[in-house]
């Protein structure tokens, strides 16, 4: 008898179904998930912090910076241990610009995700030459040089951090309270959602197919004409984007940022989602990201054995899911298939 298979289960529903059903689908869960703020009262409550904040952070912008370093690490190969460096320039544009201009958060949004992007480029024009280990290392370097920087000029408030971030303008019905946080939430599905279609649209096109021959042989990539240095700048410099997004939209939530927000803790994190769930695989990220973005603070009675929970929860499951809960789809059967037709 054949083993269950979670994810083929799921893919072979999406791949029978026609078009009006494959929309009926994605709607369904598009609405599914933004009702998950009224949750808080089943057996998904948090017990210690309030339930409708955690869903925003971690758990929410988890998936949304999971999904910018998938671009990186899942769709082009490359390790980036630096990740914390783009939402940590989003927060600090945020911050900044919210405590010296009239700028908005949805004003200042732009300018953050087109710094983190500029950061990006400038970090990616003379490292992304590196591969596997130098490149991680270097990533590694500039997400604590950035954190150094934040730590030690005038302009971040150094070790102090900025407070008294002003919270976003209100968009029509939805309102945005320290004590009400289902906005926040809403907003940030609206920024994963829009991610989503974005990693979809550049994989079945030019960009994504590059990224996929980048990711399985660089040099075979080159030798075909493939210009890798310019796909893998196109990855690098949208998963910063969506890092500084995040940025933003957390320093706006948070009202206070400082510099020990942004450690190479949160890089390992960020990665251990997209590895959790399944390099590669968007729906295997956000489940990746879900898990453990949730998981500690649903344990958080257990205090700081927590931290052992959630560990052993790591290790059992990458031994018996070494790809992850949700692994990207094999393609032997196109493989076979195409040797077959030859």
């Amino acid at each position: 008898m054949k083993n269950f298979n979670l994810r083929d289960f799921g893919a072979g529903i999406w791949e029978r179904a026609n078009r009006p059903q494959r929309v009926a689908i994605a709607i369904s869960a598009i609405v599914l998930a933004s009702l998950m703020p009224f949750a808080g009262g089943s057996f998904l409550a948090t017990p210690i912090a309030a339930y409708d904040a955690v869903l925003v952070y971690p758990v929410a912008i988890f998936v949304l910076m999971s999904l910018g370093l998938n671009i990186v690490v899942g769709k082009s190969g490359m390790l980036d241990l630096g990740y914390v460096a783009f939402f940590a320039i989003g927060a600090y544009t945020m911050g900044f610009l919210g405590m010296h201009t009239s700028l908005n958060t949805w004003e200042i949004m732009p300018i953050g995700i087109g710094l983190a992007m500029l950061a990006g480029v400038l970090l990616g024009i003379p490292t992304l030459r590196l591969r596997g280990d130098y490149l991680a290392i270097v990533t590694l370097g500039f997400g604590e040089i950035i954190r150094i920087v934040a730590l030690n000029v005038s302009w971040t408030n150094g070790p102090n951090g900025i407070s008294g971030i002003p919270m976003p303008p209100d968009l029509g019905p939805i309102k945005f309270r320290l004590d009400d946080q289902k906005g926040f939430y809403w907003i940030v599905l609206v920024m994963i959602l829009l991610t989503i279609w974005m990693i979809r649209r550049l994989s079945v096109r030019r960009p994504g197919r590059a990224w996929e021959a980048i990711r399985q042989d660089e040099d075979a990539a080159e030798l075909m004409g493939v210009p890798t240095f310019k796909y893998k700048m196109w990855s690098f410099t949208l998963g910063a984007a969506v890092g500084g997004a995040a940025g933003v939209l957390y320093g706006s939530k948070n009202l206070f940022i400082a510099p020990e927000m942004f450690t190479l803790n949160v890089s390992i994190l960020i990665l251990a989602c997209v590895v959790f769930g399944g390099i590669g695989n968007i729906w295997g990220v956000i489940v990746g990201g879900v898990v453990l973005g949730y998981l500690p603070d649903r344990i958080r009675f257990i205090s700081d054995a927590r931290l052992l929970v959630f560990g052993l929860v790591l290790i059992v499951v990458m031994n018996f899911r070494p790809d992850g809960l949700l692994p990207r789809k094999k393609r032997e059967k196109a493989i076979v298939k195409k040797g077959a037709d030859a």
